[in-house]
């Protein structure tokens, strides 16, 4: 049996592997709250949205998760990415994402990320 909140972070994913805004939204409650630990937090989807494809970039992220937990309503991913800034170029890091759902969206999210190499 598939967990449909493992569907809503492939998509979730695959939004942002594609910069795919409608898809990414798609996977929200209207009242999301994400933290950027360190750098930001935005709340609601319209302040969310201006964090999928960030100016400091170009082009859409390469995303790997590397490794799911789930625990009631929340689930953490695990993996490595790679975005280029237009300044420093090449940029790769490990993250770790919290996420929590209310029903089947996605409520909060809690990202940790870290650069490396």
């Amino acid at each position: 049996m598939t967990n449909p909140r493992l569907e809503v972070l492939d998509r979730y994913m695959q939004g942002f592997r594609r910069s795919d805004h409608e898809l990414v939204l798609s996977c929200l409650t209207d009242d999301v709250v994400w933290h950027v630990h360190g750098v930001r937090t935005t709340r609601g989807k319209a302040e969310f949205d201006t964090e999928i494809e960030n100016p400091d970039f170009e082009g859409s992220p390469e995303l790997t998760v590397d490794r799911a937990f789930e625990a009631g309503d929340v689930f953490i991913l695990t993996g490595t990415g790679v975005g280029h800034h237009k300044q420093a170029g090449r940029f790769a890091f490990v993250y770790s994402d919290l996420f929590t759902f209310r029903g089947d969206l996605i409520a909060e999210v809690e990202s940790y990320v870290v650069p490396v190499g």
